[in-house]
């Protein structure tokens, strides 16, 4: 089983990643952590250059998703997949469509935008979130989002601004044990 877990900057995705993998003792592949490393070697800059750091940072986890899903381990994904541009690579990397694709369950990461904007502002202030990320200059999220991934599977909604974060884990945990 592949758990993908998506939605725009601030809305949780990480805390739900980072606890589901520990849970389950399964690998997580977190798009900041690889952006982080790439950050500390090849330096921070303007949004572009952060942006073509994100892309590569999606090229090497769908290749770590691939290496993974072809050895039948359960894992995490983890980050801000773009709808329309990661679809494709990542179906081709889990070899959707075939016989031996892993199942996969997604769950869309939402907040509402006052929340997410105090959270982008409270990042920005935090001396330990890598500088690279320029949180407080994320733009306003855009009518419409947050979307999920065109990949087969179960999918499941999260506020991550609702106190009840033990709701969509227990969801969570009843998908994975139906196995």
């Amino acid at each position: 089983m592949v758990l993908i877990v998506t939605g725009l900057p601030a809305t949780g995705k990480t805390r739900l990643a980072r606890k589901f993998a520990a849970d389950h003792g399964w690998p997580l592949l977190a798009k900041d952590t690889v952006k982080e490393w790439l950050f500390d070697h090849f330096g921070s800059g303007d949004a572009e250059w952060s942006r073509a750091l994100s892309d590569a940072s999606f090229a090497l986890m769908f290749e770590y998703a691939r290496q993974l899903a072809a050895e039948g381990v359960s894992f995490v994904l983890e980050g801000n997949f773009r709808p329309g541009e990661h679809d494709a690579p990542l179906s081709a990397a889990l070899r959707m469509g075939q016989a031996n694709a892993p199942r996969c369950v997604q769950v869309l990461c939402s907040v509402d935008e006052v929340e997410r904007r105090r959270r982008l502002d409270a990042r920005a202030a935090d001396p330990a979130r890598h500088p690279g990320h320029a949180d407080a200059k994320l733009p306003p999220a855009k009518r419409g989002s947050p979307q999920f991934l065109d990949v087969p599977g179960e999918r499941l909604r999260h506020d991550s601004g609702d106190a009840v974060f033990d709701n969509v884990m227990e969801r969570l945990d009843a998908i994975q044990t139906a196995r």
